[in-house]
């Protein structure tokens, strides 16, 4: 028979799953002695039957009887009692911490026959009815569902009348003035009388416990920190101790160490004179804890030895509520206290430093998402005033700057030192240039995988995407916000990408102290030091290397820097843009083969020494460089921007320039309905004579130059899109025969591994064929969901991922994090049949995934060799991969 109820002293703090965390949590502190008034847990088990079926599984309100009888004989009173009723808290407890998003009824077990009698034994008929006014409250809005700003505006105008400033300033008689008032008010909006019964009044309160957990701040909370639906809520029933029984009474909430910095000491609020709600509602002012030593000096180290006692029995950071009634210090709960992302790392190390905890559990206890927001840059949002708008936090961090409204204004302004943010309603590979230049990039369309938020990213740049607010006018260089506001190009703006918002003026800038140390290596005591620490544990038992996606010897000097083994992906479309655009136009306008090699000749002494320069920085460690990937129309004008000129002059009676008219042409010839599933990526390779040999024969003519110049580079070719071994078979045969050809002309021996990109659901779905011809794999993971799903990643965030947030059927962007069911199981398939077929296969991953905490950890699980991210997320990749290791199991919660 399944068991529904448990003592506290029967529970432990490992049954967390079953009692919840504040249920065993309760049990815990039970079992080290502390004064914690006695109580049981329904379970997670009872929440999630009844939340199946709609009512109470069979044998649950009996086995809450029993408990309730044991409850009762340790208080030496029993609830509904008229002379000395015994009260109950019911508060909710979910297996991880969810604070404020369920329900809690404080004081059930009062009615109008023994409120009279807790007048009488307290001594107080104030406190009396101040505590059944608080149980008709809550119940009527938790259980009964009334709007709880019914229940404030009642309270609100017996104020005024009796002109009190607070609830204290109101005598037992305005009390029982409100609980009729509120009875009242129960009765007209639900049609019910409030329930005269204890044991009624218990038995719904748990159940309304049980349905909070589907509420709608429940589910949002659980969408936004990944805690999955189908959990349960357990409930704590406890015997109710009063922190407002007069002067010598209080209730506060306590931390052993300080939760925004992690330092060592007593922190926490005080109550005089209040129930536990009161503290964290923030209706009246608290008092620091530190003065309870003055007001109750017993109580003060009684709570400073239990908070030792649990700090010691925790090994962490201890978040604790308790409540004196009449000099009784009792401990009513306790839970490890979440934290900033500073005050992780500072108690990660400082406990590694007292003996608590072991290296490895220091590195398990912080997170790379945690790492992240200590790297960005801040804005003192105490300054900033009210903000122009609000769009998607694509990139975090916080920049300030000119508004500028095109590549090349910000590529200007930039080179002569002024900041700049570059505006767009949305950017193209051809504003690489002004995203370079930029501080920052605000655009009023896309979402957080749109053009601008991914190279953002990659390129650690501050970035807000979909800011729909505002009317970005491009001609006008200007944008216009819903309000009316009106900001010109020159206007400074600041743009905080950690939480989207877009201010006028400069907000004032907190600096990175964690940016400066992985850009010098100069540690400093504090914060940077315990990151330092942690980051080293982490390279030292991690199995994934951590390579970078870089395009350029800053990025590729930067990621290394940061702690990177290698460059995963070195995309060569970007060094075909800005004035090299102009050759690559020569290419696709060629009317014969001659034409299109002096093109090709022209753009090879440029790719050379890129990659020159590149496997310089990473001299020593392997080079991944993905032959050309996009459509060749990218590297064209617009389309309408061309027929509009080329309209323009007609109308004028001029002729249209004869370059721009052949422009106009291959753009109309190579137009694509689908240009992201057209002709790129090996397509490209296969149908344009001589591309793939010009590309090989820079990078091939790169590890000359380096080798010949003492260096040890590492140069590896990669084929993206491959769909079809055969695609590769004859790619590769080009491939080798010109590393062949420079290795003779050059005297120098050519080992470039050739390999290709695990994009398409084929080339997953028939991997152990493609492995025969390649020698390594990398999983281009942003493709490969767009393919996976069927989405248009540049169009389909901003347009109803939302909604399927909300709805659920995301637990989270599988943009952002992998979709294991799907997108991962193609993983997994690719994995196992490409090793089957050539064991000892490299496999990485190159796409977004690589650098997200909880992709990682996926990764690792998966057999894979090294993840490639952004050079920005290279140390956060180190730290997952660190725990990862640890953990040891794909279903670990990076969390």
């Amino acid at each position: 028979m399944v068991r529904y109820v448990y003592d506290f002293h029967e529970g432990r703090r490992e049954m967390a799953d079953l009692l919840g965390g504040k249920g065993a949590n309760l049990a815990e502190m039970t079992r080290l002695g502390l004064p914690v008034p006695p109580g049981f847990t329904v379970t997670t088990d009872a929440c999630r039957a009844f939340l199946a079926t709609g009512s109470e599984p069979d044998g649950m309100v009996a086995e809450v009887s029993r408990h309730l009888s044991a409850v009762e004989a340790a208080a030496g009173r029993r609830l509904g009692e008229r002379d000395d009723p015994l009260l109950l808290s019911v508060r909710s407890g979910a297996r991880f911490s969810m604070p404020g998003m369920m329900e809690t009824v404080l004081d059930i077990g009062l009615n109008d026959d023994c409120v009279l009698g807790l007048a009488k034994v307290s001594g107080s008929e104030r406190f009396a009815w101040d505590s059944y006014r608080r149980l008709v409250q809550m119940f009527g809005s938790t259980v009964l569902g009334v709007d709880a700003a019914l229940f404030e505006r009642i309270m609100t105008r017996l104020k005024s009348l009796r002109n009190a400033p607070d609830d204290l300033h109101l005598d037992a008689r305005d009390l029982a003035e409100l609980v009729e008032a509120y009875k009242e008010l129960i009765r007209d909006e639900t049609g019910e009388d409030f329930p005269q019964s204890p044991a009624e009044q218990l038995r719904r309160a748990v159940l309304a416990v049980f349905r909070s957990w589907n509420g709608e701040r429940a589910r949002l909370y659980r969408r936004r920190e990944h805690i999955p639906d189908d959990l349960g809520t357990a409930v704590t029933v406890q015997r109710m101790v009063f922190g407002n029984l007069g002067p010598d009474s209080g209730s506060g909430v306590a931390f052993t160490r300080d939760p925004a910095t992690g330092r060592s000491g007593l922190y926490g609020d005080y109550l005089p004179n209040a129930q536990g709600e009161d503290v964290v509602a923030g209706i009246r002012n608290t008092v620091p804890l530190t003065e309870l030593e003055r007001l109750d000096p017993r109580s003060y180290d009684q709570l400073r030895a239990h908070m030792r006692t649990l700090e010691r029995h925790y090994r962490d950071l201890c978040d604790i509520e308790f409540t004196i009634e009449r000099g009784t210090l009792w401990m009513l709960q306790t839970r490890v206290g979440k934290r900033t992302a500073e005050a992780a790392f500072a108690i990660a190390a400082e406990l590694t430093d007292e003996g608590l905890v072991t290296r490895d559990e220091a590195l398990a206890r912080v997170s790379g998402d945690g790492l992240a927001r200590l790297m960005f840059p801040r804005f003192d949002t105490s300054a900033t005033g009210e903000a122009l708008a609000h769009g998607i936090p694509a990139s975090p961090g916080a920049a300030v700057g000119a508004a500028v409204f095109d590549s090349a204004e910000a590529v200007r302004r930039a080179a002569a030192d002024e900041k700049v943010v570059l505006v767009r309603q949305e950017t193209t590979p051809d504003d690489l240039p002004g995203m370079i230049a930029a501080q920052a990039v605000l655009t009023s369309r896309g979402g957080k995988t749109s053009h601008a938020a991914v190279v953002a990213r990659g390129m650690g740049k501050v970035c807000v995407c979909g800011a729909e607010e505002l009317a970005v006018d491009t001609e006008a260089r200007r944008f216009t916000t819903r309000a009316g506001t009106v900001v010109e190009e020159g206007t400074v703006v600041s743009v905080d990408g950690s939480d989207g918002a877009v201010y006028l003026g400069a907000a004032p800038l907190a600096d990175s102290a964690v940016i400066r140390f992985l850009e010098t290596g100069e540690r400093s005591a504090g914060v940077v030091g315990a990151v330092a620490r942690v980051l080293e544990h982490a390279d030292a038992v991690r199995r994934l290397e951590v390579r970078a996606n870089a395009d350029t010897p800053e990025d590729a000097r930067r990621a290394r820097r940061f702690g990177a083994q290698g460059i995963g992906l070195c995309r060569t479309e970007h060094m075909f843009l800005g004035e090299r655009r102009k050759l690559v136009e020569e290419m696709i306008l060629a009317r014969d083969d001659a034409e299109r090699e002096r093109a090709l000749n022209a753009l090879l002494p440029l790719q050379r020494q890129d990659f020159t320069d590149i496997l310089e920085a990473m001299d020593g460690l392997p080079v991944t460089i993905r032959l050309l990937d996009p459509p060749l129309h990218e590297f064209l004008p617009d389309r309408t921007d061309l027929a509009v000129r080329i309209a323009a002059a007609e109308a004028r009676g001029g002729q249209p320039d004869p370059h721009e008219r052949a422009l106009l042409e291959a753009v109309g010839r190579m137009h694509e309905e689908n240009p992201m599933l057209g002709l790129r990526g090996v397509r490209l390779g296969l149908v344009v004579p001589g591309l793939v040999a010009m590309q090989v024969r820079a990078v091939a003519e790169a590890v000359v130059a380096r080798t010949r110049a003492g260096g040890s580079p590492h140069a590896e070719i990669m084929v993206p899109l491959v769909g079809a071994v055969e695609e590769l078979r004859i790619e590769r045969a080009e491939v080798e025969r010109v590393l062949a050809e420079v290795s003779e002309e050059s005297g120098v021996p050519m080992r470039c591994p050739v390999g290709t990109m695990i994009e398409l659901p084929r080339a997953a779905l028939t991997a152990g064929r493609i492995a025969e011809e390649a020698e390594f794999f990398s999983f281009g993971t942003n493709d490969l969901t767009q393919t996976t799903w069927g989405f248009s990643r540049d169009d389909v965030e901003a347009e109803f991922f939302s909604a399927y947030l909300d709805k659920g059927i995301f637990p989270a962007s599988p943009f952002e994090t992998i979709d294991r069911d799907g997108v991962g199981r193609l993983v997994r398939i690719a994995v196992d049949e490409g090793r089957a077929a050539r064991p000892g296969l490299t496999i990485g991953v190159c796409g977004e995934h690589g650098g997200d905490p909880e992709s990682v950890h996926f990764f690792h699980a998966t057999g894979l060799d090294y993840v490639s991210c952004s050079p920005f997320r290279v140390p956060v990749a180190r730290l997952e991969a660190g725990r990862a290791a640890l953990a040891g199991t794909e279903g670990s919660d990076s969390r």
